[in-house]
């Protein structure tokens, strides 16, 4: 494991970096979601292995359960929301040219986070 980072809604661990991606494994606490955030330089796949959430993608609703994907392209504004009573895990494939946490844009976020 490379990395391995809590935050106010989860956690994450970094699978994988190599120069054309990154792969997380992403924990989302119940009753909890990501901020609302676009990237300039990485697209993401998110591949659902459990629990039940609503990921939002340029404000379309799309609900997931285990199995369930979602494509991320640059500069889509996106989030994910744990609507369930059990930790949300999905895997997060990242492609692109930039893969730091400091490409990130929010534009709404519940913790105060810019």
């Amino acid at each position: 494991m490379l990395e391995n980072d809590s935050r106010p809604w989860g956690r994450y661990e970094v699978i994988e970096v190599q120069e054309t991606h990154k792969i997380k494994r992403i924990f989302v606490a119940p009753g909890q979601q990501l901020s609302y955030q676009r990237h300039k330089f990485r697209a993401e796949h998110w591949f659902f292995l459990s629990g039940e959430g609503l990921a939002i993608v340029n404000g379309h609703e799309i609900g997931v359960t285990a199995g369930s994907t979602v494509d991320i392209d640059i500069n889509q504004l996106h989030r994910i929301r744990n609507t369930g009573s059990e930790e949300l895990i999905f895997i997060e494939v990242q492609t692109g040219t930039y893969f730091g946490e400091d490409d990130i844009e929010r534009v709404d976020d519940d913790f105060g986070r810019v």
